[in-house]
């Protein structure tokens, strides 16, 4: 067994990858073995890194493809880039802090969601998208299941949830209640995106049953960083 399927064998597919590229390139002679180590373990941790955040971004199960690269910054939102430029440093996600984004269909709101969600991914962080709907759907289908626990630990150990299409239809019975749960099990521990075609003031009459209304609101207004979009769309025409 040669050098690289030994590597291999031992799956280690980053070094094995680096030390063929260096002996086809016949770079092998120049180095000393310390230099040849570092480029080979320099390697090995790129390769586990970038598989660890293409796996991140696979597990989020976002809608559509998006990056903070491809946002378009009108002059007269100097105050959303500047916000979104602070998000992308991932502090909000450390500290378990919501963000709330809301605008009309087409001016970006889905699109800044996603792409928050992959720079999440890019700073390694466990995250997940769904569509408001969706996962009322997946819900009820994992209660049917009787893996509706489960689930609800996941989601409340995921760093990063986003919650999109919030409040096109009024939430009622038990739906309400497993977001209370969900809020709850993440308030001050797991941020949180919410994205929503209509203002925050309107989120308590599609909650409904004041006393539940009153406890999400709290939760997930307390420390949120808010965005409230308009005009155009951010996302470049390309």
């Amino acid at each position: 067994m040669n050098i690289e399927q030994t590597l291999s064998s031992l799956r280690l597919h980053g070094m094995s990858s680096q030390w063929l590229g260096l002996k086809q390139a016949g770079g092998l002679a120049n180095l000393s073995l310390s230099e040849g180590l570092e480029l080979l373990l320099q390697a090995e941790a790129e390769h586990r890194q970038n598989s660890r955040t293409q796996r991140l971004i696979k597990n989020a199960a976002f809608r559509y493809q998006a990056c903070l690269g491809e946002i378009h910054y009108p002059p007269q939102r100097t105050s959303i880039k500047n916000t979104v430029h602070m998000l992308s440093r991932g502090e909000y996600i450390e500290r378990g802090q919501g963000v709330l984004i809301t605008g009309a269909t087409g001016c970006g709101k889905s699109y800044i969601a996603s792409a928050l969600g992959y720079q999440g991914c890019l700073l390694g962080y466990k995250t997940r998208y769904f569509n408001m709907q969706k996962l009322i759907l997946r819900l009820n289908m994992a209660r049917a299941e009787g893996t509706i626990f489960k689930f609800m630990e996941t989601l409340a150990k995921t760093h990063l949830l986003i919650l999109d299409d919030f409040g096109l239809s009024p939430l009622e019975g038990q739906p309400r209640l497993d977001l209370l749960e969900i809020v709850e099990d993440r308030h001050g521990q797991k941020a949180t995106i919410i994205a929503s075609q209509l203002p925050v003031s309107s989120w308590y009459d599609v909650i409904g049953e004041n006393t539940i209304a009153d406890a999400i609101l709290d939760r997930i207004t307390t420390t949120a960083h808010r965005i409230e979009l308009s005009g155009e769309s951010l996302r470049k025409n390309l």
